[in-house]
């Protein structure tokens, strides 16, 4: 059973810094890509970058610069590294995968942690 689990959420002041966690399990997780989304309220949901299996990275623009993502193959388990926030990150925010089966994919999610970011 795929699982991913999502920590480190919480509020923090403008300027300050969170990692997140999200840990993975159910699958290989070393042979996988892994992303970071966040949805605020009334908005949409935002991709906010990935990793690959081979450890490359991307971001949407708005977080380039001040979110890293990383992951730990032996942990299972991907990081979300967020510093200088702002207020406009606070959202909630959820680790995603998609798997392959057969030709289908299947698009799996963790049930999300909260940042706020306000003074």
């Amino acid at each position: 059973q795929v699982q991913l689990v999502e920590s480190g959420g919480g509020l923090v002041q403008p300027g300050g810094s969170l990692r997140l966690s999200c840990a993975a399990s159910g699958f290989t997780f070393s042979r996988y890509g892994m992303r970071w989304y966040r949805q605020a309220p009334g908005k949409e949901r935002e991709l906010v970058g990935f990793i690959t299996s081979a450890g490359t990275t991307d971001y949407t623009d708005s977080v380039k610069g001040r979110f890293t993502i990383s992951r730990d193959n032996a942990k299972s388990t991907v990081y979300l590294q967020m510093n200088s926030l702002k207020p406009e990150d606070t959202a909630v925010y959820l680790c995603n995968t998609i798997l392959i089966s057969g030709r289908t994919p299947y698009n799996y999610w963790g049930q999300g942690t909260q940042v706020t970011v306000s003074s």
